[in-house]
């Protein structure tokens, strides 16, 4: 038995490798982290070679400013690698940590190891699935109630969207839609909208700090239909295009952001509520565990040979630069550590597509449970 095992794994490791999704993971993912710090670089070779240099923007880490209560910060896929990481950095500034995860036995034990690297963390968990849209809504409910019910503020300060996943092989959740996009940005996208009012009733200001990826520089073209935005069109690929749809849905996550960014100037609440997005690199993570453990031990080797593979205790530092931005820091894209940003894809900074994107995905949402009460904001 154990030798059709490897046989097996040997068989889906060789099948993957000739599939056009592992050398679009190989070369343009490859590439894509290249030019992040070839821009984040830049500036400084330009500063020794041309009179015209280029300034990088950074930002400063500013801790909580108030002493009247206590801030919370909520945080999606916080079991593991990032979300794990920034939870422990977050307890430590002197948040009180939602964490959000799938797996209850999992929020246990991640409670158990902060509480041990950290006796003085104050957490809460929650389990809620990030794909299914029901389980999203019964999550903003318990968590509203949990405020009223604590000695808290009844409104969260710090919204870390961090959960996502990379499926090799095609799921579908409830509402439809492809499992991979709905956890990495449907899920995302329903959870800030619901959240909305408690990071406006904060009584300072407030940060949204969505995860996305250096993936999304691989997308050339992209449609925001319905069919598409749901996943449902790679439904009818012959094999499934596993690298292309992660890299979709890292590129709507940054779209919404600007989109959300520009929507809030227009309503005069961009003083009150800032968002931002984290690139955190090459992290090594259970990311790719669906990915044949053969290629996915050589990939990590590479990347390490490289200098490219950071832990998460390295690599979750664009997220805590992100977290802990100073006020009015609002449509930024953090990179590389040290309150360090750059430009993401031109394609992600697309307005007009942006919008579009927002209102299909609202359309798909008006016939969930997340219905009328997201769309109303």
């Amino acid at each position: 038995m154990g030798l059709i095992k490897v046989v097996k794994e040997l068989w889906r490791a060789f099948f993957f490798l000739c599939s056009p999704q592992f050398w679009r993971m190989a070369l343009l993912w490859t590439f894509s982290i290249l030019y992040s710090y070839y821009q984040l670089f830049k500036p400084l070779i330009h500063e020794k070679c041309s009179l015209f240099s280029h300034k990088l923007v950074s930002y400063p880490r500013c801790s909580p400013f108030t002493t009247t209560f206590k801030p919370v910060c909520v945080i999606t896929g916080a079991t593991s690698g990032l979300g794990l990481a920034a939870a422990y950095q977050l307890s430590k500034e002197g948040y009180f940590v939602v964490l959000v995860g799938r797996s209850q036995q999992l929020l246990s034990e991640t409670i158990t190891k902060i509480k041990d690297w950290n006796e003085d963390a104050h957490l809460e968990a929650f389990q809620v699935d990030l794909s299914s849209i029901e389980s999203v809504v019964k999550f903003k409910m318990s968590l509203q109630q949990w405020l009223l019910d604590s000695d808290l503020h009844c409104s969260i300060q710090i919204l870390i969207n961090n959960a996502g996943i990379l499926a090799t092989s095609p799921r579908v959740t409830a509402e439809g839609y492809d499992q991979m996009i709905g956890t990495n940005y449907i899920g995302a996208f329903a959870l800030t909208k619901l959240l909305l009012p408690l990071l406006e009733s904060s009584p300072v200001s407030s940060k949204i700090v969505n995860v996305s990826s250096f993936t999304h520089r691989a997308v050339t073209d992209v449609q925001v239909d319905e069919g598409t935005v749901s996943g449902k069109r790679f439904f009818r690929s012959i094999q499934y295009p596993c690298a292309h749809i992660y890299e979709y849905s890292k590129l709507c996550l940054i779209l919404f952001s600007y989109e959300l960014h520009r929507q809030l100037c227009l309503m005069g609440k961009s003083h009150q509520i800032f968002v931002t997005v984290a690139d955190p690199g090459v992290v090594q993570t259970k990311l790719m565990q669906e990915v044949p453990a053969i290629l996915s031990w050589l990939a990590l080797y590479v990347l390490k040979r490289l200098q490219l593979l950071q832990s998460p205790e390295c690599g979750v530092d664009s997220i805590i630069d992100a977290a802990l931005a100073p006020p009015g820091t609002s449509g930024a894209y953090f990179f590389g550590g040290k309150g360090r940003t750059l430009n993401p894809s031109p394609l992600s900074r697309n307005a007009k597509l942006a919008r579009e994107l927002w209102e299909s995905t609202s359309k798909l949402l008006s016939v969930t449970p997340f219905g009328a009460e997201g769309n109303s904001w």
